[in-house]
């Protein structure tokens, strides 16, 4: 229970920074800004005609009888938009931060001087070109990780009862712990930290990486929310990077923390 109140207070210690150095919030709004833009382009396309491509796929189903039909495609419709959400909230913060690289790695490295004893912050000497296709590729891997777990929880929304409480619960936290994952590597891919190595520091302190990743994803359903929280999780998730890390954090004479404890 401990870790799970210290993950939640670096994600509110990550607000407070951006807070206290709007420049740098600032400029991580426009990244979610952009990525919002394409991502509702494509929903209210899937609005409009996931209807017809419904209709489409399903062929078999034109001789039905009324109301089957209906019914039918009106429900593969819902679970198609629902999908769609599902999918939308694992895939912005990725998207987001590959949008946003230069944006996001800037604000990190700024965190982590800020935050550091001897004010200093690791650099990645990979071009940025690098550390582009290194940030996609894993971004696709993780996805895919995600996508496995989505199609799994998907099939068990369908068990009476457990399917609509206990299901969604268990989403949450899973989103939260890729969303986490996508974060935390800005900082980390910094200190050359590779995904599978990633994932094991992660799932060594899973209780708090559920008590930052979980809260922020239930925030993320809410339209809107995500592009002004993603600033912040981006130096909250700094934060966090350097808890798993053992590294020491001094967040000022006023909120001074260390590895060992919040």
């Amino acid at each position: 229970m401990r870790d799970l109140g210290a993950g939640f207070s670096y994600l509110l210690k990550g607000q407070r920074w951006v807070a206290r150095h709007g420049k740098q919030y600032g400029f991580g709004l426009l990244p979610g800004l952009i990525t919002l833009v394409l991502y509702a382009g494509a929903l209210v396309v899937l609005a409009l005609w996931g209807e017809d491509f419904v209709a489409w796929a399903t062929p078999f189903a034109d001789d039905w009888s009324s109301p089957w039909l209906g019914l039918f495609r009106g429900f593969l419709t819902a679970v198609l938009f629902a999908l769609a959400l599902l999918l939308a909230v694992l895939t912005f913060t990725a998207v987001t931060l590959l949008v946003g690289q230069p944006f996001y790695e800037a604000l990190s490295e700024s965190v982590d001087r800020d935050v550091s004893p001897d004010g200093t912050a690791p650099v990645s000497d990979l071009p940025l070109y690098k550390e582009l296709w290194i940030s996609a590729r894993d971004s696709l891997r993780v996805l895919a990780r995600a996508a496995l777990w989505g199609a799994l929880l998907f099939a068990l929304g369908f068990i009476p009862v457990a399917g609509q409480t206990v299901v969604p619960l268990i989403g949450l936290f899973v989103t939260g712990f890729f969303l986490t994952e996508e974060l935390t590597s800005v900082a980390l891919q910094r200190r050359g930290v590779e995904l599978r190595d990633r994932l094991a520091l992660l799932r060594s302190r899973k209780t708090l990486i559920w008590g930052f990743g979980t809260p922020l994803a239930l925030a993320f359903l809410v339209p809107f929310v995500a592009v002004f929280l993603m600033p912040g999780a981006v130096a909250g998730a700094t934060l966090l990077a350097r808890e798993l890390r053992g590294e020491e954090i001094a967040l000022g004479a006023e909120d001074p923390i260390s590895a060992s404890g919040v």
